[in-house]
């Protein structure tokens, strides 16, 4: 006898089916919601932990760039004079200043993601460049001016600058001053770059040292620049 299925049992079939979809559904998307949600936590524990260890790493850097700063900064006594308990002191500059060389680099190189690390790069740049040992302070310096740092970069390229002022490289002075200039920041605002290439050119050529000693004054007046400007006008004035 042949078996006829009823339109009843074919809706309660259908019903049947459809709650298996969905259940199958639900499953489906918790499933495709667990995994989201762990993906998420792991990005979310990543970043709460990089920045545990950048502020472990930065507390670090700071600690050992203080101890660098006392370096640099120390005080040059007489080959007689007795030390203060505890104080660092040097008899000549050069031993001073390669000593803190050789700890910024250090700094440098154990914190390069931090910001004390950065400034330890520029004080390497700046130690090198009191020793006369200017490979090294382009070297440093050069890192800093090429890094993201806006402030940063801006000082390293005024310290290029007057390197190679120094070293006999006029043209690459001119234009790092003059980028300087034309971009300036708040550690280094544009006055004292228009200063300093005056400066400059006040020993090779006068009278571009003068349009620039003018210019401060009427960009900046009622300032100490401009009052700097002004005293370097009158030396410039041929003697009667």
């Amino acid at each position: 006898m042949s078996q006829h299925i009823s339109r009843k049992e074919l809706k309660q079939d259908k019903i049947a089916e459809t709650f298996v979809h969905g259940v199958e559904a639900v499953e489906s998307h918790l499933k495709q919601a667990w995994m989201i949600g762990g993906a998420v936590l792991v990005i979310v524990l990543a970043v709460f932990g990089w920045r545990f260890y950048s502020e472990r790493q930065t507390v670090k850097a700071t600690a050992a760039l203080e101890e660098a700063m006392k370096i640099f900064s120390a005080r040059i006594r007489t080959a007689g004079e007795p030390e203060e308990p505890g104080e660092i002191t040097y008899v000549e500059d050069k031993f001073k200043y390669m000593d803190a060389a050789k700890k910024f680099s250090e700094v440098a190189n154990s914190y390069s993601l931090t910001r004390p690390g950065q400034v330890a790069r520029y004080y390497a740049g700046l130690s090198y460049e009191q020793v006369g040992n200017y490979a090294e302070a382009k070297k440093w310096l050069g890192e800093v001016e090429s890094s993201r740092d806006a402030e940063m970069a801006a000082l390293a390229r005024f310290q290029l600058a007057k390197i190679s002022a120094q070293t006999g490289a006029d043209a690459d002075a001119v234009k790092l001053y003059q980028a300087l200039i034309a971009k300036p920041t708040t550690m280094l605002p544009k006055q004292v770059s228009m200063m300093a290439l005056a400066d400059y050119y006040a020993k090779k050529n006068p009278a571009e040292a003068v349009k620039l000693y003018t210019q401060v004054k009427t960009e900046f007046p009622d300032t100490a620049a401009s009052d700097q400007a002004e005293q370097r006008l009158l030396e410039l004035k041929p003697k009667s």
